[in-house]
């Protein structure tokens, strides 16, 4: 068999609006791709460098050129498992891993669902975001989006309660669940709770900082704490049980689709549940989630819905209902 080769490429996609959290805002999404060529067939992988992790677009391709031996020495399934041993979780990994995936199953003329022992994916619905903003500008554009039945909150801190309840006054029909991204401080943990189960939330993400998040043992039960920066592989999973109820799966954090399978059982035997989530990114990067995301008792894969367009042959999004993607895309 052929050297494996590897082709990168970093892209800017704009998005439909500007995406808005705690910690910042953007106009686009910078992803860096992946191919990995045997010389008669390619695998692709999309990731996402995140600042809040230390990457960037050009500490990521660096790191892609350094897995350059681990690939010209292998078959796909080789150097899937090579990276495994060696190279670091994070977007990097991510889009070799997923590449991989997508080269081997192409090679044997499956899917990467049947090569990983996985059900075939079914439509799933997905959360769409509503960035950080006012009270009155969020419930305006959960009024827009009456067409999608799960709407994902991105609250700040302060003014969290008034966000709340105007989302929720603004589309009672919808299911909610919110994303403070590290914003809440241990003072604000229990009124915006009591905020949060008056108006019927089901999940809230990462309430408090990565690694200043002690408050969460002795908070009252009634809406599922899911972990989000606090989580990365499955190292982090015993330190996590006591404090939250959920772990938020991103291909990026876990280092690609190989560690967020083994992540994910791992989970369920510590009885966490799962929610299957992703940065700001089209398509490509999508689909390798959709594996994972079978298992999820939440989706956040929203990621194309966010952009001002997409890229050829991406998922079919419709009422927030997710296809599974086309051989052409990706697995």
């Amino acid at each position: 068999m052929p050297p494996l080769s590897v082709t990168v490429d970093a892209e800017s996609w704009p998005l439909a609006n500007a995406f808005v959290i705690s910690r910042g805002s953007k106009t686009e999404a910078a992803v860096v791709v992946v191919q990995i060529s045997d010389g008669l067939t390619k695998g692709r992988g999309e990731c996402v460098p995140y600042a809040r992790y230390g990457e960037s677009v050009a500490s990521v391709t660096a790191q892609i050129d350094q897995a350059r031996p681990i690939l010209a020495g292998n078959n796909a399934r080789a150097a899937r498992l090579a990276l495994q041993e060696t190279f670091p979780s994070g977007a990097a990994r991510n889009a070799l891993d997923c590449a991989l995936w997508d080269l081997e199953a192409k090679q044997a003329c499956s899917t990467v669902a049947e090569l990983a022992g996985t059900p075939a994916p079914l439509p799933l619905l997905t959360a769409y975001t509503l960035s950080l903003d006012t009270p009155e500008a969020m419930a305006a554009k959960a009024r827009a989006v009456s067409n999608l039945p799960l709407l994902k909150l991105k609250l700040g801190g302060t003014g969290d309660d008034a966000r709340l309840k105007a989302v929720r006054a603004a589309r009672p029909d919808a299911r909610l669940i919110a994303d403070a991204n590290e914003a809440w401080t241990s003072e604000l943990l229990l009124p915006f709770l009591a905020a949060a189960r008056r108006v019927g939330v089901e999940l809230i993400e990462q309430p408090l900082p990565a690694g200043d998040d002690a408050a969460l043992e002795s908070r009252p039960p009634g809406i599922v704490i899911c972990a989000d920066e606090s989580l990365h592989t499955r190292a982090d999973l015993p330190g996590l049980a006591r404090r939250y109820d959920a772990i938020n799966i991103k291909l990026d954090k876990a280092g690609g689709l190989t560690e967020a399978l083994a992540l994910a059982a791992e989970a369920r035997k510590l009885d966490l549940k799962i929610m299957a989530g992703c940065m700001v990114a089209t398509s490509l990067a999508m689909a390798p989630a959709l594996i994972v995301a079978q298992q999820a008792q939440w989706v956040d894969l929203d990621g194309p819905l966010l952009l001002a367009r997409d890229r050829e042959s991406g998922l079919t999004i419709h009422d927030g209902l997710i296809t599974p993607p086309l051989r052409e895309l990706w697995g």
